[in-house]
């Protein structure tokens, strides 16, 4: 298990990271190992906000060109690429290497994917400080500082260059080379790091304890309504930017100003309106705008038939007929 803070830290939620690297990076996902903490549980299946952790890890990399899972195939939200390492079971360097063949970018994000707490926006600083630098790598340190070599960006070239130093190192008398049960760090202490301190984003699942941790998080008040979102854009297979201050006071509006139940069906109303609209932000926004309209326009009907007998039911600005003969 990795420290976790769990208020006040970058890194918290799984949104796509944004545009400035979104062609430019592939991403190499490893989701084997026995998970011999958690008793040999499908660790990347495991389901955190109703979301598996790999699932939720390649969420945060929707942006890569390409995204390699090394593993055995599996079920997941958006497609990817498979590879395994060789043995199978042979450790992160053996799976890193299999995944990185896969690649062909310049940058490649490194993940594993037990990470719940990774945000697109995490990627994208990693990837940020790496292209600002002339470091090979760019890795997320933990809350005790500690470095983090699968939450990291790296650039392509130099990690083929290190891993073909290891493979020459490691060749037995017939050149055959063997990465099995070699540690991470005999890669990264090769390159020069750029560190970027996400005590959120570093956050893993390790044990039972550790999934109890993340699930008891995401249903914190702060968190829930972002995490919800998340989870059924990701269920319904669709990407949007959704204003929920903006939907949470059409809701409001809908439920005092007309009844209760008028709330959700007044958000599905706005859902299939802006879709048949051609969707996005923007539709959202205008057919929400009108059916927060129609909802005052309720509320301001049900407010004068409650004005008291003998008061003028007209509006406060109506201006007086002032004609002769009136």
């Amino acid at each position: 298990m990795t420290a976790y803070e769990p208020s006040g830290v970058p890194g918290a939620g799984t949104e796509p990271a944004p545009g400035a690297h979104g062609a430019g990076y592939d991403a190499v996902v490893l989701a084997g190992g026995a998970a011999r903490r958690l008793g040999g549980a499908d660790k990347p299946g495991l389901s955190v906000g109703g979301r598996a952790l790999l699932d939720r890890v390649l969420a945060a990399c929707a942006g890569a060109r390409t995204t390699v899972v090394v593993s055995e195939p599996r079920s997941t939200a958006r497609p990817v690429t498979w590879a395994r390492e060789d043995p199978p079971g042979g450790g992160p360097l053996a799976a890193l290497a299999a995944g990185l063949a896969r690649t062909t970018a310049e940058h490649v994000v490194v993940l594993s994917a037990d990470l719940p707490f990774l945000a697109g926006t995490t990627v994208g600083r990693l990837l940020s400080d790496l292209a600002a630098s002339d470091a090979d790598g760019a890795l997320v340190t933990d809350a005790d500082g500690r470095d983090q070599p699968l939450v990291a960006a790296y650039r392509a070239p130099a990690l083929r260059r290190a891993l073909a130093a290891l493979t020459r190192e490691r060749a037995d008398g017939a050149g055959r080379a063997h990465l099995a049960g070699l540690p991470l760090r005999r890669l990264t202490g090769a390159l020069r790091i750029v560190r970027v301190p996400d005590a959120v984003a570093s956050f893993d699942c390790d044990t039972w304890d550790d999934i109890a941790a993340a699930r008891a998080r995401i249903r914190e008040h702060g968190h829930v309504l972002d995490e919800w979102i998340s989870a059924a854009k990701d269920e319904l297979g669709i990407d949007l930017d959704v204003d929920t201050r903006l939907l949470l006071d059409l809701a409001r509006d809908a439920a005092h100003g007309v009844a209760r139940p008028a709330a959700p069906l007044t958000t599905f109303l706005v859902g299939y309106a802006a879709g048949r609209a051609g969707g996005g932000t923007e539709a959202v926004a205008e057919t929400a705008r009108k059916a927060a309209a129609l909802a005052q326009r309720w509320a301001q009907e049900a407010a004068a038939a409650e004005t008291p007998a003998g008061e003028p039911d007209v509006a406060p600005d109506a201006t007086p007929d002032t004609r002769p003969d009136a």
